[in-house]
């Protein structure tokens, strides 16, 4: 680490984003123990609720940078992003108050996880493994301009310093199982966010959420964009298996 260190401070900038360029661009073999075992840590985050409760902020983070992209893309103005201490997040933004772009804006957020676990295993599939984190870095990058609260800022801090470091410096192993492991977390952790949707609409704490919003605009119901979620997140998830475990899905 400390030689990794001195060589970035002798480094000029375009020598390090050069150096960067190289790394993502490096197709990495990684064996199918590699794709399992951090596999295996995800399941049990997801299993165990003091893991769950911490890992889960990354699944926010995509969740509200769904919101955030998509509003952007549709030309309404995104005002800022708040992450919470008891794992929820909140994206502001304004313009258009037509159907369209506040329903597909309400839409993206369950999905995000999901899809962006998607292109995650299509890039590990490829052997992009060291790509995968510099790409997941530059998201929380742009995340972190638009956090808007002091946990928020504080969250993004750590996990762009714990990832920034580990892409630069981190040994190679370790660099791919923590790859694999941001994707499991994506694609897995979108399926388990809209159980816990579905779960807190039977009381009151649910009823503003992005299935509520939908229903509001679109007039149908909120239990069947549950529905939606659940199918795009689960497909999401079969589809992101098949990249990194095909081999094996295939005997």
């Amino acid at each position: 680490m400390v030689g990794a260190l001195e060589r970035s401070c002798r480094m000029s900038p375009v020598d390090a984003l050069q150096d960067i360029w190289e790394d993502a661009t490096t197709q990495v073999v990684a064996s199918t123990l590699a794709a399992l075992v951090p596999l295996a840590v995800v399941v049990v985050c997801l299993l165990v609720p003091q893991a769950w409760h911490v890992v889960r902020h990354v699944v926010t983070i995509a969740h509200e940078a769904g919101h955030a992209g998509v509003a952007a893309l549709l030309g309404r103005q995104v005002r800022g992003i708040r992450l919470h201490s008891d794992t929820s997040g909140l994206t502001t933004h304004s313009g258009d108050t037509k159907r369209l772009p506040l329903a597909l804006t309400a839409f993206a957020g369950y999905p995000a996880p999901a899809v962006l676990g998607l292109g995650a295993a299509a890039l590990l599939g490829a052997g992009y493994a060291f790509g995968l984190l510099w790409a997941t870095l530059l998201v929380l990058v742009v995340v972190l301009v638009f956090i808007r609260n002091v946990y928020g800022f504080l969250v993004m801090v750590v996990a762009i310093g714990g990832l920034g470091w580990l892409a630069w410096a981190g040994p190679d192993p370790w660099r791919v199982g923590v790859a694999y492991g941001v994707a499991w977390l994506l694609l897995l952790g979108a399926v388990r966010a809209v159980i816990e949707l579905h779960g807190s609409r039977r009381g009151a704490a649910g009823k503003g959420s992005d299935a509520d919003a939908l229903a509001r605009t679109t007039r149908v119901p909120g239990l069947v964009w549950v529905a939606v979620f659940w199918l795009v997140t689960v497909a999401c998830a079969a589809g992101g298996a098949w990249l990194m475990l095909g081999d094996v899905l295939g005997g």
